[in-house]
Order: C-alpha cells, then structure tokens, then sequence
C-alpha cells in the first residue's frame, strides 16, 4: 500500500521543526535570497557575522535542550557595531525565526525612542516577515504580529521604552514555549526597563536581544558587550568596515574627518564604546527626567520662539516656544518643506506667531536660522512692523569658548537647561535632542557633529531640537509690562 504524499503546507510545517534549533538553516530556507525579482536577487545570503551570530545562537538553543515543559536559563544574544551593518534585519529574523518555530510564544519590541521603533526596527520586521516562508501563518500590522489562529496567544509586539511605562514589560511569560525580548538601540534604553524584563524570562525557553550603537560607556548595554556582564551575554562586536554592506566611501570619510581614535568613530564604525566622552552629546536620561517634569514659571518670563526652516526641502519647517524652564504649554507648529516653497506661506504663517496670544503671552522675540530664506522672511517681517525677530547664523562664532560655533552653544546651553525644564512627549523632539554626536576637536570644546553627517549614518535632521535649541540664542529681556519697579527706599525695609 503507498503512502500519500504530505501536502505542501505538511512539508513546511516538518521543515520547521527540522531547524527549530538552527536558527541559521532558518534564515537560509525561509527567505527568497538570490531570487530574481525580490529584494534579495542581489544577495546570497547573510553577510559573515551574520552567520556566525546565527551559529551562536544555535549552539546556545541546543545546549538548553528545552523540552517544552522545565524552563531552562534565558539565551541571550548582544551585537554592539557601527552603522549600516544590518542590525535591524537580524532582530527581524529573530522575530521571524522564533514566531514560526516556538508555538504560542510572547515578544516585545523596543527601541531607545519611538521613531527608531516605528521606521526602522518594525519596518525591517514587516519587510522581512513579508518575505518569510511562513508569512501566511501570521498577521501583520503596524504594531503587531499575530498567528491567524491564535492570535491571543501567539504574538510579538511595539512597547514604549519609556521608564515609566517599564511595568508593561511584566508578566510576559510563554510557560511552555518562548518570551522574547528585542531592544534595538540599546544605548539610549533605561536600566529599569532591563530590570523590569528579567521577570518575563523565568519560565519556558526565553529569548533576550540586544542591538545598537555603544554610545555610552556605562549602563545595561555597555555592561552587556564590554563590561561586567559580557560572559553572560556572548555579544558580538561588528566593525562596520569588514562588512559587506556599508558604504566604504563614507567610512574613509568619517577616519579623515574625525580619526580613527575618536570616540565618533570608535562608536560609529568599530563598534566600540567612547573612550572618555559620550559620543551621544544629549543622554536619554536627561530628556525622559525633562518630559516627566513639573516646573513654575515667573510672570515676567519673556516668551521666546525659534523657527528652524526647511525652505522646500524633505525637512520640516518648525516653531518651538519657551517660556523660562517651561518649553511644553505650547505646542510646537509643523509644517511641511514641501508646502512652503513660496515664501510668502512661511512670511504669513510667523507673522501670525508674532501677532497671537498664547496663554496670555505674546512672543518676546522670534530667532530664526539665518541660513536659506531665514534673511529674506526676517527683512519682509520687519517691514511688516514686527521689531521682534532675530537672525542665527548657526556657523557664526560662538559666545563662549569652551563650544565651538553658535549652534554648538546654544545646543550646549540647552543640554545645561533640560537639568531642570519641562519638555513635551513628542517622539520627534526626543529622537531630535538625543541623535547628534560629537566631533573631536584640537582644543576640546563642544562640536556637535553635522546635519549631514548625522543623516548619512541614518538620523534624520534635528529640526524640532535646532527650533528649541534657536530660543537659547541669547537673552531676551522681560516685557515691558513685567518690567522690575524701582528700587524701595531703605526706609521702607524698617
């Protein structure tokens, strides 16, 4: 009697469970690599380090030998690199890997600010899982993965990496199968949050990745790849000059401009952390502690607003407002450099910040980056009477001779600030404050790296962090109708 042939779907799910522990069989069968017409056709493979992030994987998974019921000790993988080394795809295949081979397993995805999460960290998931073997045994949407069968169960998952939103990282346990972690960007990722997961690794066979840029020489994520914890983390540390994907030009670029034993290049290209200096110039700390924070302002504090203009380009035009330590009651106006080639929109739309009220308060005085149309708009504003505008030639020199140019200082000036001023919860002012690094320099003062730099590593430009940083520019005096009253005569003190 001859035995029926096992269906199509009856041969995947046996292949499955075939590498269910070769994680790096997986990645070669599930996804379309050299196929003509995908997004791989180009490409054989998983570059070098890749693999043997793969293999390791695969030796911790066999060693723990989870039988589906006696929960064995969490398998834990860090990769701290340079940048364009392929970060991101890798957490996608773990996401991949693990929802298809752990039945009903539990994940959480971070990263160290929302836009990270949001267009690159998810997008590379949806891209890969998109491509994977087994994509129609899930859903995907913007912020989830689920099996089509039990999607209550079977599920991974964005989660803020916020330290007051830590406990949503409790009381994910997967007893019979897997709870996995993947923190992208680990950097700029709080302690308490670290902490708050360990709980969801007690049970089951649990996952815990991390990934990102060392730019910090302390907290979970330097311990994790060089210091204390390195033995319980196996990391991997990738030079981005020996991969096959980035861009070698720009590399040599980077080691002319900066040297190769600056802490920009240690950090963004070996993979290292800074040797002194944090190569991050804002740390997330100071910006999470600013969001968080309640703050009183004097009556006679001026209202100050900077505008950092796009002029037509893929960048946004943005007003920021500060009243004192308070840079939250009023919400920042965006507008898209697409909409504003005609100068007379951007003339129009800052004449009327200079005319309104806001909580009783009018603009004090409106700094605008002085690069582009900012000249122009200032000269037509001023014509229309409005005396409160003021120009900032960002690459002017600065006032202060410990930074480096004007846009050093007044970044310096407001990284001093957010010790103790209110910040709204915008994600793009988060990513914005935290993104540039430092450059080195022969007389060690504070020099922000450039816009340009910033956006061929993969950061989007600052503009919601120059349009705050523009109100630092210099003091603005009262208004008139809080100015001090004369002095009391000494008789009246007695």
């Amino acid at each position: 009697m001859s035995v029926p042939a096992l269906s199509a779907e009856a041969q995947l799910q046996d292949w499955v469970g075939s590498v269910a522990e070769d994680p790096l069989a997986f990645v070669l069968g599930a996804f379309p690599w050299g196929e003509p017409g995908t997004d791989l056709a180009e490409i054989d493979g998983p570059d070098e380090w890749q693999r043997q992030f793969l293999i390791e994987l695969g030796d911790q998974i066999k060693a723990r030998a989870f039988n589906g019921k006696d929960p064995v000790n969490p398998i834990r993988k860090a990769v701290s690199s340079g940048h364009g080394v392929g970060k991101s795809s890798v957490a996608a295949w773990m996401v991949c890997f693990i929802m298809s081979t752990r039945p009903k397993s539990h994940g959480t995805i971070t990263a160290n600010n929302y836009t990270q999460m949001q267009t690159k960290t998810w997008a590379s998931v949806r891209k890969w899982m998109k491509m994977c073997i087994t994509s129609h045994w899930f859903k995907v949407t913007m912020e989830t993965v689920t099996h089509v069968d039990h999607p209550e169960d079977w599920f991974c998952g964005l989660q803020s990496s916020k330290e007051e939103n830590s406990e949503a990282f409790a009381g994910q346990h997967a007893a019979g199968g897997s709870s996995f972690y993947i923190f992208d960007e680990d950097s700029g990722i709080g302690n308490a949050v670290h902490t708050v997961a360990e709980g969801g690794l007690t049970d089951g066979e649990p996952f815990e990745f991390l990934f990102g840029n060392c730019t910090q020489n302390s907290g979970h994520f330097y311990d994790a790849c060089f210091g204390r914890m390195r033995s319980r983390w196996n990391p991997t540390i990738v030079d981005s000059r020996k991969s096959r994907f980035t861009n070698k030009e720009q590399i040599k670029e980077w080691a002319e401009d900066y040297g190769e034993d600056s802490d920009f290049f240690r950090v963004r290209v070996l993979g290292l952390p800074p040797s002194a200096s944090d190569a991050q110039f804002i740390d997330q700390n100071r910006v999470l502690d600013a969001q968080k924070r309640s703050v009183v302002v004097l009556p006679d504090e001026p209202l100050v607003a900077g505008a950092d203009l796009a002029w037509g380009g893929g960048d946004d035009n943005v007003v920021r407002f500060r009243r004192g330590l308070d840079a939250r009651s009023i919400p920042p106006i965006r507008i898209k450099g697409e909409f504003t080639r005609d100068p007379g929109v951007l003339t129009n739309r800052l004449a009327d910040v200079l005319t309104r009220d806001y909580n009783g308060h009018q603009v004090s005085m409106l700094f605008l980056d002085s690069a582009g149309i900012a000249g122009p708009i200032a000269s037509r504003l001023r014509q229309l009477g409005h005396k409160n505008v003021q120009e900032v030639n960002f690459g002017s020199d600065s006032p202060n001779n410990q930074r480096r140019y004007m846009r050093d200082h007044m970044w310096a000036e407001m990284k001093d600030w957010l010790l103790a001023g209110a910040i709204d919860k915008h994600p793009e002012l988060e990513a914005d404050l935290t993104g540039p690094g430092l450059r080195p320099d022969n007389k060690q003062r504070i020099w922000l790296e450039s816009k340009e730099t910033m956006k061929k590593r993969g950061v989007d430009s600052p503009d919601d962090g120059d349009a705050l940083a523009l109100t630092f520019a210099a003091e603005v005096k009262a208004p008139k109708q809080y100015s001090a009253s004369p002095p009391m005569p000494r008789s009246a003190w007695v």
